[in-house]
């Protein structure tokens, strides 16, 4: 599958905030968005043209996206089956992109970003209810519990993973203990504790016209 292998950190100069795609590296004076806090390429610095409705709800998009790690055809086929779910279609939307096996993985400090939660999906680190997969995409339902394989545990991004989820705030809806590598979704994600900052409304604009 296609994936892009570029520089992650020109996704946070162009949103103009931190999206936290490089784990650690964005809590250090070494992260892009702090040295460079202003858009990439040639005339970044320049002062820009105001941008119209459509542009405003195509970046939160594009935001969105990225911070999740999904390919364009992954994020509107997740938008398309959250549209006909019950509920308010944002809350239901960003409820299907919290409930993903790869940023599970990441919330419960597993790993330092979704990038990387993805690769140990994909090598098959990872154990969910007891049984090995290797499918990122996977939804995680309320009660379902999430290890790490028993052979990968001595890994050393996972030592590295937990120093950083140590750091971070803790989340009411998942309950993860470190010294076993394992895990459990207690609930439903909370909106509030997500810490993602974007305006869920205008990507739902985007995709209904």
């Amino acid at each position: 599958m296609a994936r892009y292998r570029g520089a992650v950190c020109r996704f946070c100069r162009r949103s103009g905030q931190k999206l936290f795609l490089k784990g650690d590296r964005c809590q250090t004076d070494k992260c892009a968005y702090e040295r460079r806090a202003y858009p990439p390429g040639l005339h970044g610095r320049a002062r820009r043209q105001k941008t119209s409705e459509y542009g405003t709800q195509l970046r939160e998009k594009q935001k969105v996206r990225q911070v999740y790690g999904l390919l364009e055809n992954q994020f509107s086929n997740t938008f398309a089956r959250s549209t006909r779910e019950r509920g308010i279609v944002s809350e239901v939307f960003f409820k299907n992109l919290e409930c993903r096996l790869d940023n599970i993985v990441y919330r419960m400090g597993f790993a330092r970003s979704r990038n990387e939660a993805r690769q140990l999906v994909r090598q098959k680190h990872i154990e969910l209810n007891g049984k090995t997969v290797n499918i990122p995409a996977l939804q995680v339902k309320v009660g379902d519990e999430i290890a790490v394989r028993e052979k990968s545990k001595k890994m050393d991004m996972l030592k590295l993973a937990a120093d950083l989820f140590n750091r971070r705030p803790a989340l009411s809806w998942c309950v993860t203990d470190q010294d076993k590598k394992c895990g459990k979704m207690k609930s439903l994600p909370v909106r509030d504790e997500l810490g993602l900052n974007v305006k869920e409304r205008l990507v739902v604009e985007l995709y209904s016209k």
